[in-house]
């Protein structure tokens, strides 16, 4: 899938959520969580795979459940403790649907792809340039440089985040 096809997939849902729950659109934050876990697996193992040949394929690591699932359990939990469970919710939601999105004709027919299963499964073969690269492979610099710009602002986010949560946790004490 492409990168707004993941976020049209992710964002239909979150919003159809809040908005029956709640009765009005999701915060800012639940949009932004969403946003980035809806291309998160392909911020990370795109550039990974096709940029620095560090993996078989753009399909693995990230979006493979033995590392998705603690991932996401990691994040659950602390949307819980920091009472913030529907940003946590809405991005564990948007990156689970990428997954899906990217493997759904295979789940539809009962098959489970390797790349779901790696590194427990060997990495479906795939072409070493992908079709969307472009001449010269353009596209994959380009995805990996909004990769890093849009990784790295979220580790900043989240940084910050950790860091008042910490700070606050000291002054109660």
């Amino acid at each position: 899938m492409f990168p707004h096809e993941h976020l049209l997939v992710a964002l239909l849902p979150v919003m159809a959520y809040v908005v029956v729950r709640d009765r009005h659109l999701p915060t800012r934050a639940v949009a932004f969580a969403t946003a980035v876990g809806s291309q998160f697996p392909d911020l990370v193992d795109k550039p990974l795979a096709h940029q620095f040949d560090v993996l078989p394929s753009g399909r693995v690591f990230i979006h493979s459940l033995p590392f998705a699932l603690p991932i996401a359990v990691i994040i659950l939990t602390y949307g819980w403790y920091t009472d913030r469970p529907r940003v946590s919710g809405a991005f564990v939601s948007a990156y689970l649907l990428h997954l899906g999105g990217d493997t759904y004709q295979r789940l539809l027919v009962g098959e489970i792809p390797s790349d779901l299963l790696w590194p427990f499964a060997a990495a479906q073969s795939r072409p070493k340039v992908p079709f969307w690269a472009g001449v010269n492979g353009i596209n994959v610099r380009f995805w990996s440089i909004f990769s890093v710009a849009v990784l790295a602002t979220t580790l900043i986010v989240v940084v910050r985040d950790v860091w008042g949560q910490v700070s606050n946790y000291r002054s109660e004490e």
